[in-house]
């Protein structure tokens, strides 16, 4: 009989899995028109960015120019926020291509209940600003009087396709366009995305969380349980490692939802209305699963059958929702292609097992009860039993 891995071993799976750093493109080798050249350059964390910059501090200015691969329909964006971090609050300045095809360069406060694009001015003065567009890659430049004069300040970067007007409108709400925002340090030289790195490794967290528990260890905790007690050499192992492994995953999932939440207040303005309802509803029934483990009929009560169904229809309707709410949670990380295909072959070997163990437990129910030897599954420390479509015991699911 194939055996699942261990709890503990899928988890470590999935950590050496996470992808909570991306490499960073060198910006060393940039080169601009008009043989520009600038003091500090870094390769930002998303969106395959690069700032240079120039600090002058007689005058509390900097030279900015901010680079990023684009095509010729699209636009790019940068903006320093001198009241906040991200989107609300941006002094920003846009990059695109007008109606004549020719690089036009604006400049838009940008806030979350007006996100409507207009060419205006900024809350810090801007001496100049030009653009151009060289083998699909966008550059901004522009000069700025620093806000307050603060040499670390907080900015944004962005790109899209979406117009509207003429003028860049939207972004994806999801993924790198809602992780491009970092502290940059004028004076040391270096662009920190503490506080973008920090969000970015909160989602990566929350989603490892809740796929080894609602998506992998539920699934194998079921796995156990239905297969497992057909062995009567495995009494009481199974039920031990059933309680364990639901128990497991449900704590993992409690840690999980509690990074959701603090996700879910510090992302002002974004919902994912069907994540995060899917994931209420997980939380709900799982806990009510636990608490009904709490209140399990003796196996001669009479009530016993109605829990056995209840336990059921609840645990398989948790391991459903999972799954489903993981690959909506890939959407919203969009992390590269790898790990979803890496959790679907994870997935998709446990439903195999699964398959592989029904086939094999009916060829042995089928037997004993050829042989004329009883069918009813060892009972063992919980004393399950019930019918089920095999026409006799069932080996049911704790």
């Amino acid at each position: 009989m194939a055996i699942p891995p261990t709890p503990l071993a899928v988890l470590l799976l999935l950590l050496s899995l996470s992808p909570l750093c991306s490499s960073q493109k060198a910006c060393t080798s940039d080169t601009f028109s008009q043989n520009r050249l600038f003091a500090f350059c870094d390769s930002l964390p998303v969106l395959s960015s690069n700032l240079h910059w120039t600090y002058h501090p007689t005058n509390a200015t900097v030279d900015v120019a901010y680079r990023a691969p684009q095509t010729s329909d699209g636009w790019i964006a940068w903006a320093l926020n001198p009241t906040g971090t991200g989107m609300d609050g941006a002094q920003t300045i846009f990059a695109f291509h007008n109606s004549n095809n020719v690089m036009t360069t604006v400049s838009s406060p940008i806030t979350l209940s007006n996100p409507v694009v207009k060419n205006s001015s900024l809350s810090y003065k801007v001496y100049s600003m030009g653009s151009d567009f060289v083998n699909n890659v966008m550059t901004i430049y522009a000069t700025i009087q620093l806000p307050g004069n603060k040499t670390r300040v907080n900015h944004v970067w962005q790109a899209s396709n979406t117009f509207s007007n003429g003028l860049p409108a939207g972004h994806p709400t999801t993924g790198p366009n809602v992780q491009s925002t970092a502290t940059l340090d004028l004076l040391s030289g270096q662009s920190s995305a503490a506080a973008g790195n920090s969000r970015l490794h909160r989602k990566n967290t929350h989603g490892v969380l809740n796929a080894v528990s609602w998506g992998i260890l539920m699934p194998m905790g079921a796995i156990i349980a239905r297969y497992m007690r057909v062995f009567k050499s495995a009494d009481p192992a199974w039920f031990y490692l059933h309680v364990a492994c639901q128990c497991s995953a449900y704590i993992v999932g409690v840690a999980g939802w509690g990074t959701g939440l603090k996700l879910g207040s510090d992302s002002k303005g974004i919902t994912y209305h069907k994540h995060r309802d899917i994931g209420i509803a997980l939380f709900s029934l799982a806990t009510l699963q636990v608490f009904a483990l709490l209140l399990r009929p003796k196996k001669d009560h009479k009530y016993r059958l109605y829990w056995n169904i209840y336990h059921h229809v609840i645990g398989y309707t948790v391991i459903v929702l999972s799954v489903i709410n993981i690959f909506k949670g890939f959407d919203i990380l969009d992390p590269d292609q790898k790990w979803k295909h890496a959790y679907i072959a994870i997935i998709a070997s446990l439903g195999g097992i699964a398959v592989i163990l029904e086939i094999f437990t009916w060829g042995v129910v089928l037997k004993r009860k050829k042989s004329g030897g009883s069918d009813k599954p060892h009972s063992g420390i919980n004393g399950v039993n019930g019918t089920n479509g095999y026409g006799g015991r069932q080996h049911q699911v704790v």
